[in-house]
């Protein structure tokens, strides 16, 4: 799935009910899993996130940042993103 967020958007803590692959098309965003440093991501680099892993921050860079996101779920589970 193609995601796009607008610039300077902060997610907030977050975690995903299955595993989540990404990979920066375009833009950047300060990604940081809690309890680990803070990076920058840009285009072509990608990131893992575990199930049920806490990321405290993935906020869009200045131009925003559009992203592809694949969630590694079952045929009948659909993704969802809790909010903590």
């Amino acid at each position: 799935r193609r995601i796009s967020i607008a610039p300077g958007f902060a997610g907030g803590l977050h975690s995903h009910n299955g595993p989540v692959l990404g990979s920066i098309l375009e833009g950047s965003a300060i990604y940081q899993v809690e309890g680990e440093p803070e990076r920058v991501l840009h285009a072509g680099d990608v990131f893992v996130e575990q199930q049920d892993t806490r990321i405290a921050r993935f906020d869009a860079g200045e131009q925003g940042v559009t992203f592809l996101g694949y969630f590694l779920l079952g045929a009948d589970e659909g993704p969802t993103i809790t909010m903590h």
